[in-house]
C-alpha cells in the first residue's frame, strides 16, 4: 500500500488530487496539509510513502522544507509553476518528480506517485524539456566561463611576471595598500612601488586601477 499526504494550501485542490488518489486501490491518503510546516509535522509522524508537495503557500512554502520533508518521504512536487528556478531547486533539494497543474491527468498522477514511491523519478514533457533547456544553459556558461579562464591563463602566462610581482598584483586586486603589501610581503613601501613600476609597463597600464582590472581579465 502507498500512503500519500497531499500538501497544498487550496482545500478544493486537496480534496480533487484524494478524489483521484481514491480511486486506486493501492494508494491510500494518510494526511493533508496546507503548508510547509504542518507538512513536516505530519510527514514525521505519519512516515507518507510520498508526499504530494505544492510550492506556494503560506507560513512556509514548499521549496523552504523540501530538503528536510525528503528525509522522511518521497516528494512528488504538485504546483502550478514552471519556473526552471524552481525545478531546480526542487530537484537539489531532493523532490523526485515534478508535475504541473493543468499538464497531467489523473493516470498521469497515478503513474507518477507509482513511479516516486517505487524510488524513480518522473517529471512531466513540459518540465522535462524546461530542465534539459535549464542544464544545456548551465553548460554553455561552464563552457564559457572555462574559456574565458583558460585565455586569462595564458594571458597571465605571456606576461613575464616574477614570483613576487604576481604576488605584489594579487594583494593589489584584493584592495591592499602599498604599505599593507609591504607588511604582507616584509618589504618596505619603496620596494613595493618600485614592483608596481615594473607590473605597469610590462601590462602597459598607468595606475593600480588599470593593473587590477587588466590581471582580471576585465
Amino acid at each position: 500500500m502507498i500512503d500519500v499526504l497531499i500538501v497544498d494550501d487550496n482545500p478544493i485542490v486537496r480534496t480533487a488530487i484524494r478524489a483521484f488518489l481514491d480511486a486506486a486501490e493501492d494508494i491510500r491518503v494518510v494526511g493533508e496539509a496546507p503548508d510547509g510546516r504542518t507538512a513536516l509535522t505530519s510527514a514525521q509522524r505519519l512516515r507518507p510513502t510520498v508526499t504530494l508537495l505544492d510550492h506556494r503557500m503560506p507560513i512556509a512554502d514548499g521549496l523552504s522544507v523540501i530538503s528536510r520533508l525528503a528525509d522522511h518521504t518521497a516528494v512528488l512536487v504538485l504546483t502550478s509553476d514552471p519556473d526552471p528556478h524552481l525545478i531546480a531547486g526542487m530537484l537539489q533539494g531532493g523532490a523526485r518528480g515534478y508535475l504541473v497543474h493543468g499538464e497531467f491527468d489523473p493516470p498521469e498522477l497515478m503513474r507518477a506517485v507509482h513511479a516516486v514511491a517505487s524510488g524513480q523519478g518522473w517529471l512531466s514533457p513540459a518540465v522535462a524539456a524546461v530542465t534539459i533547456s535549464a542544464l544545456r544553459d548551465h553548460a554553455a556558461e561552464q563552457r564559457v566561463e572555462t574559456d574565458r579562464a583558460e585565455q586569462l591563463r595564458r594571458y597571465r602566462e605571456g606576461l613575464e611576471l616574477t614570483r613576487r610581482e604576481r604576488d605584489v598584483l594579487e594583494l593589489l586586486c584584493a584592495g591592499h595598500s602599498n604599505a599593507a603589501i609591504g607588511r604582507r610581503l616584509l618589504v618596505s613601501e619603496k620596494t613595493v612601488k618600485n614592483h608596481l613600476n615594473h607590473i605597469f609597463t610590462k601590462l602597459g597600464v598607468a595606475n593600480r586601477t588599470e593593473a587590477a582590472l587588466r590581471w582580471s581579465g576585465r
